[in-house]
């Protein structure tokens, strides 16, 4: 017979190794990695975090959020979300599609194995290869959503994508019920482009000299331009892409230019995050020194707060 501490430690024992052995448990999903079944996107958190920490993209935020709002409220979405990113280098695109990954799976935990981030540059470096890369990558995405229906999908440097590679992932972004057995429509995309940076900033300029407001600038009117320059661009991932002619990505997210109110606003954060007093003279100097478009009236970053971190540093 077993002892009342012995017995304790044995029922104690169990109750573990059934989280850990049940599916759907607490613990196993805390202690392993391990799916969010549920989801837990808290939208009024990620706009928090998209209003105090991404600057001068009120356009952006509000489509990103609008976007997510409607995925998350929908119990099982007809199709997956598919957002791209459009503008200058620096402007935010990456940081705002870490957010929604960090309010997603709380990457603190090993989670993050459901969020997949492909490079262009890393991952398809070679035009010759192109079929290879078609084939790996609908294998990778039909795994990896098999074992986890939100996964999310990041693909950056897309103006240099091989022309034709994106449209491999067209099957698994229209409207199914399933594929193979596989259900999609809790999958996320996301494309990060700079092509139609210099398309958007000539807007917001022209916006800037008639003295109108950028964020009254027309969304629906940015999104229509920014799938008629992309299809047309070569230097795009999205020429001729079939994804743009059925319609398949619901939302073109446009990243305004940075001004340099914008930019202090980058140097602010950036010297608080690496420990440093506020220094307003500092702010002020790496600012102008960086807004430098149109070289009549340097309104503008062309590289964002790219390089606020290196020059806080320095």
């Amino acid at each position: 017979a077993l002892d009342p501490l012995s017995t304790s430690i044995f029922m104690g024992g169990a109750a573990v190794a059934w989280q850990l052995f049940s599916p759907h448990s607490w613990l196993k999903c805390s202690l392993l990695e391990c799916c969010n079944m549920k989801d837990t996107l808290n939208l009024s958190v990620i706009k928090m975090d998209l209003d105090q920490k991404v600057f001068g993209q009120p356009l952006a935020v509000q489509t990103v959020l609008r976007a997510l709002s409607a995925n998350m409220h929908s119990k099982r979405p007809r199709k997956p979300l598919v957002m791209s990113f459009h503008g200058w280098t620096g402007t935010g695109k990456s940081f705002v599609s870490s957010i929604i990954a960090e309010n997603l799976y709380q990457l603190h935990i090993p989670r993050r194995r459901f969020v997949h981030h492909f490079s262009t540059v890393l991952h398809f470096p070679h035009l010759s290869h192109v079929h290879l890369y078609k084939e790996q990558l609908q294998n990778w995405i039909r795994g990896n959503v098999s074992a986890c229906p939100r996964s999310l999908f990041i693909f950056s440097e897309m103006d240099q994508m091989p022309h034709g590679l994106i449209d491999a992932i067209m099957p698994f972004l229209g409207y199914h019920e399933e594929i193979d057995g596989v259900y999609y429509g809790k999958t996320i995309f996301l494309f990060l482009n700079n092509a139609g940076g210099d398309m958007i900033t000539e807007i917001a300029l022209d916006y800037w000299r008639t003295q109108k407001r950028r964020e009254n600038i027309p969304v629906k009117m940015l999104q229509s331009l920014l799938s008629e320059e992309v299809f047309r661009n070569t230097n795009s991932g999205f020429f001729h892409s079939q994804l743009i002619q059925k319609n398949l990505i619901d939302y073109f997210v446009p990243f305004l230019p940075l001004e340099y109110k914008h930019v202090k606003e980058c140097v602010r954060e950036e010297l608080r995050a690496q420990g440093h007093p506020k220094d307003e003279d500092l702010i002020t100097e790496i600012a102008s020194a960086m807004t430098d478009y149109p070289r009549e009236e340097r309104l503008y970053s062309s590289k964002g707060c790219k390089t606020v971190a290196s020059r806080v540093t320095l």
